[in-house]
C-alpha cells in the first residue's frame, strides 16, 4: 500500500477503506442503505452533508449541473426545492430525468442517484416554504433566478421591493417555486479503497424489484 494510500485510510477512520463492504444479495432496500450512509456522513463531522450534485439535460443535448441541498428523502425519492423557471428548472420540465450525486470526501463514499423527475404537490412545498426564514422567503420573490441582471443593486432593489409589499403579513410561496422529487431506478453505492480498487454497488428497480450488481472499479 502506498503512502498516499495509508494517508486516505488514516484521514477516512479506517471507514470502508480498510474493512471490506459486505456483498450486495439484491434483498436489501438502497433507500434504507442511502439512509445510513446519510447518517454516518453526519456524524462524521462532514459540512452539509445533504449537498448534492444535480445533474440535468438542455434542450441542445448539453448537460449542466449544480450542487443544491437534498431537503426530504423516503421510499418515494429525494426532494430537493428550487425556482421553476430556473436553468435548471426549465431542463427538467424538458427532460424530466435528473443524477443525484453525493460525495463525502472524508468517508471516501459517493452515491449516484438516477431516475425520473416530478413536482412535489403545492401543499409539501408551500409546508417547506413556510419553514425558511423570512429573508429565503423574500430572496426566492425577488431573484429571477439565472436570468441575466446588469449589476447587483438590481437584485438589491427588488429585495426592497418585496419587503414592502409583504410587510407586516405571511409571504406566500411563490407560483414558480417548489420541489422536485427525483423517483431513483438506479442507485450506486462507491466505496473508496486502497490503490483504488474501490468497492461499486449497483442497485437497478424493474418491474419486479431492486437488483444488485458489483461494478468493477
Amino acid at each position: 500500500m502506498s503512502f498516499i494510500s495509508k494517508l486516505r485510510c488514516a484521514l477516512t477512520l479506517g471507514q470502508g477503506v480498510l474493512v471490506s463492504l459486505p456483498e450486495p444479495t439484491g434483498k436489501e432496500d438502497p433507500i434504507e442503505l442511502f439512509g445510513e450512509w446519510f447518517k454516518q456522513a453526519k456524524k462524521s463531522g462532514i459540512v452539509l452533508p445533504e449537498s448534492m450534485t444535480v445533474s440535468s439535460v438542455g434542450a441542445d443535448g448539453r448537460p449542466s449541473a449544480r450542487v443544491v441541498l437534498l431537503k426530504e428523502f423516503d421510499a418515494e425519492g429525494f426532494v430537493f426545492y428550487t425556482n421553476y423557471s430556473s436553468r435548471k428548472g426549465q431542463e427538467l420540465e424538458l427532460h424530466p430525468l435528473a443524477c443525484l450525486t453525493f460525495h463525502w470526501n472524508i468517508l471516501q463514499r459517493q452515491v449516484r442517484i438516477e431516475g425520473r423527475v416530478e413536482r412535489v404537490s403545492q401543499q409539501q412545498s408551500e409546508h417547506y416554504f413556510h419553514s425558511r426564514g423570512r429573508g429565503s422567503q423574500i430572496g426566492a420573490w425577488a431573484s429571477h433566478q439565472s436570468q441575466v441582471i446588469a449589476n447587483r443593486s438590481i437584485l438589491e432593489k427588488q429585495v426592497s421591493n418585496c419587503k414592502q409589499e409583504f410587510a407586516d403579513k405571511e409571504v406566500p410561496l411563490p407560483e414558480f417555486w417548489g420541489g422536485y422529487r427525483v423517483i431513483p431506478d438506479t442507485i450506486e453505492f462507491w466505496q473508496g479503497k486502497a490503490d483504488r480498487l474501490h468497492d461499486r454497488f449497483r442497485y437497478s428497480c424493474d418491474a419486479k424489484g431492486w437488483k444488485a450488481d458489483r461494478l468493477s472499479p
